[in-house]
């Protein structure tokens, strides 16, 4: 007689968990559904791993696979191949799982065969199981309408067919597995979010989620790779810099050097390098700011240019709007017919070309309206209400971890539909997509001391790509 398929796969990946692993078995072993099939994936541990995966090698539901440092998305697509459930979900030998996360999951995908896969809300827990925070998500069915936020790489649960239609998991990528996999589903099926924390998922310093620099750059290559893949045409983008003469410490402020380019010089070249950007055009009613263009930065590419700025819209109170439709009715511009519009700040000599190149895939993958370069911010603002300071938004009633996730305007970079704009009059509009920075693109020029930091940081670093 055939062995009947299970309901769900779950595998567990584990390297040098050995200290949370029986935890995490132990949670999915005390499910309330249990038609479910267990792999236990080691990925060549030098802990105490093996001895306690090897207490569970008799139990009828476990099968467990040793492998040597074949990394995540290789053993995501193992998974995938010895699976034979309806539905796969992974879950990391670090987390946990509520008795009721696979029943919860998927009594949901079983409601609706157009759901690709369904993702929970979560619980912080730290290295000792002391609950720090909760993560939740907005509604899906009725306050998500931009689906830039990708679900969680692990105890997301998928139909396992759709999944093995798209090819799986590219092996390419060694981290941020359920970004990619996010982009690839929403392109094609539909998601949702079931707003009830199911599983508990462990902050502690050896975590892969930590290394910021590395998922920011694998997210800007997932996203380059399927606009690249799938043929998917960006909107042709022009890039405005914007230059007003401001002073500091005596100089001007724009032509001032830092690691021996001005910052003015920075971001030209930086949107020069920008492969999906047509056109780059500097403004400026500054008579020494034109000078200077001409003399230093007019050779740089073909696509680079001036365009001067009226007297009448460079004035401090005058907003920025009347300046970039000055621009987009010029002759240079409107010959070009751009569908998009971003304004590049001079004041962040960290910029570069992948992060304007990012924002244009941002735009078009998410179809959103516009997009900002953010960094994510916990810190507390307060505001002055007559009585003295008040925290804005409540956020004293809620611990660090708990609070809403906040965003700061950093990086230079604001992108904008150009039929939004001219409609709505601001380049932020609609359906607001978003851009995370490193803390060091993050950096802006203000004063002395940044312009400090600033130099000390490329004198220690790689500069912006020229051309």
């Amino acid at each position: 007689m055939a062995q009947k398929n299970p309901l769900v796969s779950v595998y567990i990946t584990n390297y040098n968990y050995g200290r949370y692993i029986s935890q995490s078995i132990e949670s999915l072993l005390n499910q309330t559904l249990q038609d479910f099939e267990l792999f236990i994936i080691d990925d060549g541990s030098t802990d105490e791993s093996k001895k306690v995966i090897e207490e569970y090698s008799v139990h009828p539901q476990i099968s467990i696979i040793y492998q040597r440092n074949k990394g995540l998305n290789i053993t995501n697509n193992i998974a995938l191949r010895v699976s034979r459930g309806k539905y796969i979900m992974r879950l990391d030998a670090d987390d946990y799982l509520e008795p009721d996360a696979l029943e919860t999951m998927c009594s949901t995908l079983e409601a609706d065969d157009s759901l690709g896969l369904v993702f929970p809300d979560y619980y912080l827990v730290d290295a000792n199981n002391h609950l720090i925070g909760e993560v939740r998500r907005f509604n899906f069915q009725k306050e998500v309408s931009l689906l830039d936020q990708p679900a969680h790489g692990a105890c997301t649960m998928i139909r396992r067919e759709y999944l093995a239609d798209l090819g799986g998991y590219d092996e390419s990528y060694s981290c941020q597995d359920g970004y990619e996999l996010w982009i690839k589903f929403i392109a094609h099926h539909k998601v949702l979010n079931i707003n009830k924390p199911l599983f508990y998922y462990r902050q502690h310093g050896s975590n892969l989620t930590t290394n910021e620099s590395r998922i920011l750059e694998t997210r800007f290559q997932i996203k380059n790779n399927f606009i690249n893949n799938n043929n998917v045409s960006t909107p042709p983008t022009i890039a405005v810099i914007p230059v007003r003469k401001t002073m500091l410490k005596g100089q001007s402020f724009p032509l001032m050097k830092v690691g021996g380019m001005t910052l003015l010089e920075r971001t030209v070249r930086a949107a020069a390098a920008a492969k999906k950007v047509h056109a780059v055009v500097v403004t400026s009613a500054d008579e020494e700011i034109k000078d200077y263009y001409y003399q230093h930065l007019q050779g740089i590419a073909p696509t680079v240019m001036f365009i001067e700025r009226p007297v009448e819209f460079a004035r401090i109170n005058e907003t920025l709007n009347k300046t970039l439709h000055h621009i987009l009715e010029s002759e240079a511009i409107s010959s070009l017919r751009p569908e998009a519009m971003m304004t590049l700040a001079i004041e962040y000599p960290f910029l570069a070309s992948d992060m304007i190149d990012d924002a244009i895939n941002t735009l078009t993958i998410f179809g959103a309206d516009s997009v900002l370069s953010v960094r994510p911010d916990n810190a507390m603002y307060y505001q002055h209400n007559g009585n003295g300071l008040q925290s804005i938004l409540d956020q004293e009633k809620f611990t660090r971890l708990e609070r809403e996730a906040l965003y700061k305007g950093v990086g230079g970079i604001v992108l904008a539909r150009i039929d939004g704009f001219k409609k709505e009059e601001k380049m932020l509009h609609g359906k607001v997509g978003h851009i995370v920075v490193d803390e060091r693109c993050g950096l802006s020029v203000t004063g002395e001391l940044s312009l400090n930091m600033a130099n000390f940081l490329l004198k220690n670093e790689a500069p912006v790509v020229q051309l």
